[in-house]
């Protein structure tokens, strides 16, 4: 089993749909570190060497910018967005879309599920 960056690779996947497995780490980045480290994108994790799979885990470091760093990086820029009071701060703070979606109808999945409207039951 491949452990890079604390994430477990697939074994049957290939690598280069492997890596995106790492939080940070998406298609276009994958190939970019294969070709850095010379690897077939194509070949399984299964079938990597110990020296290929360090050859990556250096370059990642190397690079940085993925799993718990990336993590914290982006909540704390959210976090400053919040103190400083910008529009986007605020949005973060309401849980609402934050890039100018609609509102009025559809953004259930950040605003959640709906809350019913109930009326007051009638006194005889």
């Amino acid at each position: 089993m491949a452990r890079i960056a604390g994430v477990d690779l697939p074994r049957q996947k290939r690598v280069e749909i492997a890596l995106t497995y790492i939080y940070g780490i998406g298609q276009a980045r994958s190939n970019k570190i294969l070709d850095q480290a010379k690897i077939d994108p194509s070949v399984r994790v299964k079938d990597l060497s110990e020296e290929e799979v360090s050859r990556i885990a250096r370059l990642l470091d190397a690079e940085g910018g993925v799993e718990g760093d990336l993590r914290k990086d982006i909540s704390l820029n959210i976090k400053r967005l919040m103190e400083i009071g910008s529009y986007r701060g605020m949005r973060h703070r309401r849980n609402l879309p934050v890039r100018g979606q609609r509102t009025h109808t559809n953004a259930r999945t950040r605003k959640g599920p709906r809350r019913s409207m109930t009326r007051p039951s009638k006194k005889a």
